[in-house]
């Protein structure tokens, strides 16, 4: 046996090229050069067919192995099944998020979740304070007018200011926030302070729960509720932009108001008045009565971030001397002022025999700078900061007479009046 590397030809074997009929390789086609075992090999190219001229008929050979057609089946049937699922579950896709729902109409938004049955918010959220006060808060009918109140007391007490039902008659009426409405009576009035009394008709009612305004501080966040322009259960937000701004308003020939008010961004329009400014914990701070405004007529008076409220330390003790007694006490220093001058304070034109100013020292002539550390400009300021303390405070002042400065300190009274 051999790996054929030293292969040489038997003896007597024919020669390349020449056919040997007794041998196997020339039996069945002796002009077959392919079945001479020692022609030389070669490599032919076909010559490219002529234009035109017949090509040969190819014949597949009859003893090529044949493929089985059972996996072709196979992979053809796995294949449909693929197609058919893919295309089944895009057409599913595409009919729901394009909106298409049973009978052809249109779907909008998503379907996957249902709407809760209702919308929860944090109590401490601005929508959860809302939430809370709203019941409270009334809208104030006034033949001619609308203004608005908030609930003080479960038998139906409500705070609104003296100037949304100075001319109330029988038709006062109020509504609530859930649509309801129930008709009231003017319990009393205080034109001074801005602020009434009425009573509802109704009991069983959700009074607002009462803050302090002489713990708020200016940047504290702040809503206002009311019914501005007769727009109902109207709700906005803002901050305290400052603290004891004096105010004088009223209209010609009625009561001029005086208040160390809390000044607020928030928008406020004719139809709030009335209305309380909560704080962030849903506690009443103010009550929201006067807007500053460029136009020239309340016609054209509207909302320019600069809304004035009544602390609810002032508007709750009034409100109970109304409540109590039909007539509210006014604080005094027992001193006139005078108003419209610049003289870098309050100026006393007179001050009462035995009154509280008397009490403390003071005299006509002198120049109040400072009460309680408030800077004074002039009277109109000292009236406003007066009217902020309850009668019986004892509050420090600091003065000029002539050219030297005094302190001391002066226990406010009510008025006799």
């Amino acid at each position: 046996m051999t790996d054929g590397w030293n292969w040489r030809r038997p003896p007597g074997s024919a020669t390349p090229g020449t056919p040997d009929p007794a041998s196997a390789w020339w039996s069945d086609a002796p002009a077959d050069p392919w079945r001479d075992p020692w022609a030389p090999a070669a490599v032919h190219v076909a010559a490219a067919p002529v234009s035109g001229a017949p090509q040969p008929e190819v014949v597949p050979d009859p003893d090529a192995p044949r493929r089985p057609f059972g996996p072709i089946l196979a992979i053809c049937l796995v294949t449909a099944l693929l197609a058919g699922g893919l295309g089944g579950t895009l057409g599913f896709v595409f009919a729901v998020r394009g909106g298409f729902a049973a009978g052809g109409g249109t779907q909008l938004g998503a379907a996957s979740q249902p709407a809760p049955e209702s919308l929860q918010r944090a109590p401490e959220s601005l929508a959860g304070v809302a939430e809370r006060v709203l019941p409270s808060v009334v809208t104030v009918r006034v033949t001619g007018a609308i203004g608005s109140g908030f609930v003080v007391s479960e038998n139906g007490y409500v705070i609104t200011n003296d100037h949304v039902v100075e001319d109330a008659g029988d038709t006062l009426a109020v509504s609530f926030s859930d649509g309801t409405q129930a008709s009231a009576r003017v319990v009393g009035r205080d034109p001074e302070s801005d602020i009434a009394v009425i009573k509802v008709a109704k009991s069983g009612l959700a009074p607002v729960r009462l803050g302090d305004s002489d713990t708020i501080a200016v940047g504290d966040p702040v809503l206002a509720f009311g019914s501005p322009l007769a727009l109902v259960n109207t709700v906005t937000s803002g901050i305290v932009s400052a603290l004891d701004r004096p105010i004088q308003a009223g209209e010609a020939g009625g009561a001029t108001r005086y208040y160390a008010a809390i000044q607020t961004d928030a928008a406020v329009n004719q139809g709030n008045s009335g209305g309380p400014l909560v704080n962030a914990a849903g506690q009443v701070i103010g009550v929201n009565s006067v807007i500053r405004s460029v136009g020239a007529t309340d016609t054209e008076a509207g909302n320019i971030g600069l809304a004035f409220a009544i602390p609810i330390n002032q508007a709750e003790r009034v409100a109970k001397d109304i409540i109590d007694t039909g007539k509210a006490r006014r604080t005094v220093i027992g001193a006139e002022v005078v108003t419209g001058e610049t003289a870098g304070g309050a100026r006393l034109r007179a001050v009462e025999p035995a009154g509280p100013a008397a009490s403390a020292g003071l005299r006509s002539g002198d120049v109040l700078t400072k009460i309680d550390g408030h800077l004074l400009e002039d009277g109109t300021d000292l009236i406003a900061l007066v009217r902020k303390y309850a009668p019986g405070s004892t509050v420090p002042v600091e003065y000029r007479r002539g050219t030297k400065g005094d302190a001391t300190s002066v226990t406010l009274a009510a008025d006799t009046n």
